[in-house]
């Protein structure tokens, strides 16, 4: 609050408490930011898009403020491994890639009739009339750049909910900011229902073996709808009537051959992890602010150049990584090189209390360091005193047989 000059007769000013003078922070405009996070591309580096599969591993580890400023700034990670030494082995193949494009051709095609057949079986329509063949509306979602995309999209899913009609949107473009900075996120498809319920569809290459498939899989395509769910939401809230579904239309081959079949997958608890995740996330102008002067991610720069730049970004490696960052074989040879627990697993971590190096580890089981009263110091300490135990017994076993 503020004081007005000539106010009250008392010339000087009622102290104000700290609290309430602290200064606030400022964001930072939108165009500043994106010429910041274009200096971290490189000059001539278009940006990378960021899509749901990127979002569902970044929000499985919010604590990687590297992965979350190279993602935010659209950085291009597997070209970044390649340059400084460590090339990923991490994404799809050509041949898989190509085989999951024409499985989803085939099973959008007539319109989507096969695909809002499936829909219906497996969800059924609260009362609504099933689809007729060639009557579902697929509306043109062509526009200008993914901001135009998206706007059409939202305007396509406002008519399609006010006419109340069974509405397939094919590729459809969304919206989600995450921290800071717009994301823009393409689903396979997103079905409207004539009561105005949206349902998210994914369509994946892998088997559907007897209504059951590798439940791995499964959860990394339930944790990448959630993103697309949480987008959704975003658009449904303007739209009168509308409402997002929970559950999920994943559509897979059967068994060993190319004919779709489809299984309902509930998404509200990887809705909810993901959100809080996301919600978790530094902002991109903390990160950005937070490097030294000069930084820069393009790959054109000299690799001692851009490992210094990586490095002054602070990284959360866990194994799980490989699996999901194009870094992590970069960021596992730096964590190993430091001793760090991390690289054995974010369980281990977790139970290792205040150990944070292998080092510490080994002197806190050998007994040459460490607070006994610890409990992970003494469970360490036990383990040490079982494993010489059972080799001592196992060498005196070997002599007696000698």
């Amino acid at each position: 609050m503020s004081e007005s000059p000539g106010s009250g007769p008392d010339p000087t000013p009622p102290r104000v408490p700290s609290q309430a003078t602290a200064p606030t922070r400022r964001p930072v405009p939108a165009t500043a930011l994106r010429q910041r996070l274009a200096e971290l591309r490189g000059p001539s580096v278009a940006p990378l898009p960021l899509d749901a599969r990127a979002l569902a591993a970044l929000a499985a580890n919010p604590g990687c403020g590297r992965r979350a400023l190279l993602d935010g700034a659209g950085v291009n990670k597997a070209a970044l491994a390649t340059a400084l030494g460590s090339p990923s082995a991490f994404g799809q193949s050509q041949f898989a890639f190509m085989r999951g494009n024409a499985f989803e051709a085939r099973v959008k095609a007539d319109g989507g009739t096969e695909l809002m057949r499936l829909l219906y079986e497996r969800m059924g329509g609260a009362g609504c009339e099933p689809p007729v063949p060639g009557e579902t509306l697929v509306p043109d979602l062509a526009a200008a750049g993914p901001e135009g995309r998206a706007a059409r999209t939202a305007l396509a899913l406002r008519e399609a909910t006010a006419a109340g009609a069974w509405t397939l949107l094919d590729h459809p473009m969304l919206a989600l900011e995450v921290a800071g900075s717009p994301a823009y996120l393409e689903p396979d498809a997103v079905v409207v229902h004539p009561d105005g319920h949206w349902t998210v569809v994914e369509i994946k290459s892998f088997p559907m073996i007897d209504d059951s498939a590798d439940a791995a899989k499964v959860g990394a395509a339930a944790r990448q709808a959630a993103v697309y769910v949480l987008a959704l939401e975003r658009v449904a809230a303007k739209v009168p009537g509308a409402r997002v579904g929970h559950t999920v239309l994943l559509v897979c081959p059967k068994d060993f051959s190319n004919l779709p079949a489809a299984s309902v997958v509930d998404v509200r608890k990887q809705r909810a992890v993901t959100r809080r995740q996301l919600e978790r996330l530094t902002r991109l102008e903390d990160l950005a602010a937070a490097l030294p002067e000069g930084t820069t991610f393009d790959v054109e720069r000299p690799a001692e150049e851009l490992a210094a730049a990586v490095e002054s970004v602070d990284a959360a490696y866990a194994p799980e990584c490989l699996a999901a960052c194009e870094l992590a074989f970069h960021c596992r040879q730096k964590a190993r090189a430091a001793g760090a627990v991390e690289a054995l697993g974010r369980s281990v971590r977790g139970e290792l209390g205040g150990l944070t190096t292998i080092g510490e580890v080994l002197a806190a089981a050998e007994g040459a360091a460490g607070d006994p009263a610890d409990p992970a110091v003494a469970a360490l300490r036990r383990a040490a005193a079982l494993r010489a135990e059972a080799l001592a017994g196992a060498r005196a076993g070997e002599r007696t047989l000698c």
